[in-house]
């Protein structure tokens, strides 16, 4: 699903005003489009290379595939929404710990926002809750409508490979300030724990994406891993031999 900005604001405003009032919200159309184009400005903010409205698109766009497996698709599309409204690249967090997401401030704005359009707060704060469990990606089984949304999220990894290649271009120009050696060392990391888990998918109509995701993620680490020593050998000066 592609995203331009001429056409980003028709239709991402309409689906937030939707969403918004399956959710109870009280406000005037106006008053909602408002906070959706604040949401939407957030999310076009330069220097957000991959967490930017192609991804706000992709992430709605596969809450809608798993839709049918939640309890209040409305209140998971809000979450969708707001799950990376909150970020900086540089200024708060290195890529290895949590990247630029704020979960907890973006719940925080989420909760705040939808309050004041008249959301009740039982709604409210259940949408501020799925942001929150975004922090680690590993939702509670019983809870549908977080593992729909964690599902969503990561459904980038079973990308098809030309797809999966500009995902991983766009996560490098967004932490282009990480030093080589830094970044691949991180990317490691966070591939070994992913790999490690049991699955990658909480839902019934995710689990599709465990393959694929596990292809991809093991593809990329093999060509970390030859990059990592490449790089080691760079930095690493030659002796010469005593006389």
């Amino acid at each position: 699903m592609g995203v331009t900005s001429i056409d980003a604001p028709q239709w991402f405003l309409s689906s937030f005003v939707r969403s918004a009032r399956g959710a109870g919200a009280t406000a005037s159309d106006d008053e909602i489009r408002a906070v959706g184009q604040g949401l939407l400005d957030r999310w076009d903010t330069p220097g957000r290379n991959f967490h930017n409205l192609r991804h706000l698109a992709d992430v709605l766009g596969r809450v809608d595939e798993l839709s049918q497996e939640t309890h209040d698709p409305d209140l998971v599309r809000l979450a969708a929404w707001y799950h990376g409204a909150v970020f900086d690249a540089k200024g708060r967090a290195t890529y290895a710990n949590k990247g630029g997401e704020d979960e907890t401030a973006s719940a925080a704005l989420a909760l705040a926002e939808l309050t004041e359009l008249g959301v009740p707060e039982d709604a409210a704060r259940r949408v501020a809750h799925l942001v929150n469990a975004l922090v680690r990606h590993a939702p509670d089984p019983t809870d549908f409508d977080c593992a729909v949304l964690c599902d969503a999220d990561l459904a980038v990894l079973a990308a098809e490979p030309q797809r999966y290649k500009e995902y991983l271009k766009d996560v490098r120009d967004e932490y282009a300030h990480i030093p080589p050696e830094d970044y691949v060392r991180a990317r490691m990391a966070i591939l070994t724990k992913l790999l490690e888990r049991r699955s990658l998918f909480s839902s019934p109509l995710g689990a599709a994406w465990e393959e694929p995701a596990r292809q991809n993620l093991d593809a990329e680490l093999q060509r970390l891993r030859k990059e990592q020593i490449k790089l080691t050998r760079r930095s690493t000066p030659s002796t010469a031999p005593s006389s």
